[in-house]
């Protein structure tokens, strides 16, 4: 055997050999695809059919939901800080504690307001003396008019000077505007406070609010009055509140419509600034017919069901309504009664032979 046969033998091996292993690392067949195809030509021969779950149509109740993400607000919620300037001398509330309305919760230096209002009210019992004297007078016409004039407006001027001193007091304490609870303080006895320095946050926990947006396409199917349910992350349970108010117009930005809800929050085991997965209930619909989404099979820009009847799997178009997260309403196509076939939709074609494995 001559070198050109040689070669040309061993040529001809190693490209059977690429050729296979190019074949070997071809994506194969689709197994969803074979296995079907196997199935009919089971079928066909009489000798398997295919495994199903079904499920019999009864008229439910079906309700449009809204979902859509919120946040839930204090009801109430303020920086506490004095009206006017000086040094803080009293401290009257523990961090993290239920104040009242009104509770006197800090002070800063007085002392000489205080003074001032003590000589004020120390000239008070002359001045409404010289009053008196004056009014005996002018009955007995002892006195001009003038004089009894002067000396009332000087009582007046003394009572308003008094009034004012007393205002700039009240403005010397800090008190709780509203009951809530009252956060960290930020501020220590001895400070030289301003109107600019916050010396704690108060916030009412009872009711809380909550604020979402609704696209504008929703903005007139959500009232004022409508109940709405909402979910917390870590909360199995579901809470409810009541539309109370929405915002006056459409957000030209995001094109949403602002609206806010109440929970009553009574025991204030929920805490605003948290996240809300809020359900808001557009129509409930009664006797409604229902499939799940899993049991439709789009085909040609239609919806299809493939009932069961006799044993075999028979296709009827329907005409589908409004939807939730599992289920489809079906306004045309199917009755009570019909039995439909939730699974193994895609390898079911008209007349196929099926056992139901589960029903319900």
């Amino acid at each position: 055997m001559n070198k050109k046969i040689k070669w040309g033998i061993i040529i001809l091996i190693g490209a059977g050999l690429l050729g296979w292993g190019i074949y070997s690392q071809l994506p194969k067949e689709n197994e969803e695809l074979a296995a079907a195809d196997q199935m009919m030509q089971n079928n066909k021969g009489g000798k398997k059919t295919l495994n199903v779950n079904a499920k019999i149509i009864r008229p439910q109740l079906l309700t449009d939901e809204i979902q859509i993400s919120g946040s839930l607000l204090p009801d109430e919620e303020v920086d506490l800080s004095f009206e006017t300037s000086g040094k803080i001398v009293e401290i009257n509330f523990n961090e993290g504690s239920t104040v009242h309305k009104g509770q006197l919760l800090a002070k800063v230096n007085d002392r000489q307001l205080q003074a001032q209002l003590q000589r004020l009210v120390a000239q008070l019992k002359l001045a409404e003396d010289r009053v008196f004297r004056q009014n005996a007078l002018l009955e007995r016409d002892a006195v001009s008019k003038e004089a009894y004039e002067q000396v009332k407006t000087e009582l007046a001027t003394l009572n308003a000077d008094i009034a004012l001193v007393k205002a700039n007091i009240d403005q010397t304490e800090l008190r709780a505007p509203f009951d809530g609870i009252i956060g960290l303080r930020q501020v220590s006895v001895g400070t030289y406070a301003s109107p600019t320095t916050i010396v704690a946050k108060l916030t009412k926990l009872s009711p809380l609010k909550v604020e979402f947006a609704v696209p504008e396409r929703y903005a007139n199917e959500v009232r004022t009055g409508a109940d709405l349910n909402f979910t917390l992350e870590g909360k199995l349970n579901a809470f409810h509140a009541k539309v109370y108010a929405r915002e006056s117009k459409i957000d030209p930005a995001t094109h949403t419509l602002t609206i806010r809800a109440l929970y009553p929050n009574a025991a204030g085991n929920v805490l605003p600034g948290r996240y809300a997965t809020i359900r808001l209930n557009k129509e409930e619909i009664k006797d409604a017919i229902a499939v799940p989404s899993e049991a439709i099979v789009p085909e040609m820009g239609k919806d299809k069901i493939f009932l069961y009847k006799s044993g075999k799997a028979e296709p009827v178009e329907i005409i589908t309504g409004i939807r939730t997260e599992s289920e489809v309403q079906v306004v045309k196509g199917l009755q009570p009664g019909d039995t439909i076939i939730t699974s193994g939709t895609l390898q079911l074609r008209t007349g196929l032979p099926v056992t139901l494995d589960n029903i319900n």
